[in-house]
Order: C-alpha cells, then structure tokens, then sequence
C-alpha cells in the first residue's frame, strides 16, 4: 500500500522539513519552536538568580522572547548547518544564548552603566599600602596606557566591560553598536595595552580570550 511507503516526519532531515511548503513547513517550525522554548526555559530557569525581582510569568515570558529570537535565527542560517552535530543540538545553542542576553539585559534595565571615573576610584580603593609597589606601578601605568594609547571606543569598550562588568551584549545595545564590534574593540585594546606595557618593562602573559 502507498501509506507503507510514506516517510516518518523524524526521518526526513530537519533543514529539508524546515523548508518544506504548506502543511510541512508550518508542522516543523511549530515543533522546532516548542524545542526551543524548552531549551530557553532552561536557561532563563538556571539565570534566575540574576532576576530576584521577577514572578515566574516574567520569566516564562523571557523564554518565550528568547524562543522566538531563536527561531529567527535558526531559520535565517539553515545554510550555515554543516551536520557537523545533530540540528537540535546546533539549534539549541541559539535558544541558550538568546536566553542568557534576555536575562543580561533584563538585569540591567534600568541600570546606568558605571562611568570611567567610578572604576578607577574602586580600583584605587583596593590598592592598599601593603600591595606591592611593583604592582602600584603597574596600575599606574595601565591607567596612563588606557588613558594615552587606545581610542575613545577602545577605552569606553574596555573600561565598561573589563572594570565595571557590564554584559557585552547589554553595552552593545547602549551603544547601538554589535557584539562583533565590540569584542574587536576589546581585543584590540587588550592586545595594544600588552604591547605598550611590555614597552615600558612589564611582563605580562597573553591571557585567555574573552567568552563569546
């Protein structure tokens, strides 16, 4: 009979289903969303703590957000899909992040980001007479590198993110800038500061990469 030969939706690879017309298409992006909703959940879920102010609703609200924006993007990078992995397991990473940037920005609503001044006031506030004076000269002299050799967006990205914490995603945002270009501006202060602080006599190691 013709039903026997019919192919299970579960055994029709997921791009193809996903770009499927009529019917098909709609079934799989229905199911892709609801796995994605799962995997946001999780994450909102896990970051809760960073939200203390917000009902369960709000956070199921954040995943649903966070599901969403994941769909957008797995739908507009199909071509990117190598099969390198299962597609759940490459989808899902898009519901993660988006959860967490949700979660970021959220935590930060609201919230100035700190001005230069304030981090090198609390920084200053932690050098004790006790810290060794080779390490005082070494914060002076980062503070004159900061300050002299990188750009007004080198320093701004640096200081906003490597003194004061700010999310990289929630200053892309205040900035109407992308993660992309700020991380470039991060590495290529980081990498500027190295150079002209081993100039002056400083040893200093290459460090890790920043988390993307």
């Amino acid at each position: 009979m013709a039903t026997a030969l019919m192919t299970s939706p579960t055994e029709i690879p997921w791009v193809d289903r996903l770009r499927g017309d009529g019917a098909e298409g709609h079934a799989a992006i229905a199911e892709l969303h609801e796995l994605l909703t799962k995997a946001a959940r999780f994450e909102v879920e896990r970051r809760a703590a960073e939200l203390p102010h917000l009902r369960g609703g709000d956070l199921e609200d954040l995943a649903q957000q966070a599901a969403d924006d994941a769909l957008l993007a797995v739908l507009r990078k199909l071509d990117d899909f190598r099969g390198e992995s299962r597609f759940t397991t490459w989808a899902y990473k898009f519901a993660l992040l988006e959860a967490a940037v949700k979660v970021r920005r959220r935590a930060w609503q609201g919230r100035e980001v700190p001005l230069e001044d304030e981090a090198w006031a609390r920084l200053a506030a932690t050098d004790s007479a006790g810290r060794a004076a080779e390490d005082s000269e070494l914060l002076a002299a980062l503070r004159e590198e900061i300050e002299g050799s990188l750009t007004p967006r080198q320093r701004e990205v640096l200081v906003a993110v490597a003194l004061n914490g700010v999310p990289i995603d929630v200053l892309a945002e205040r900035l109407g800038s992308n993660r992309g270009a700020l991380y470039k501006n991060l590495h290529d202060a980081r990498r500027k500061l190295r150079e002209c602080l081993a100039g002056r006599g400083f040893a200093l190691g290459t460090g890790g990469e920043e988390e993307r």
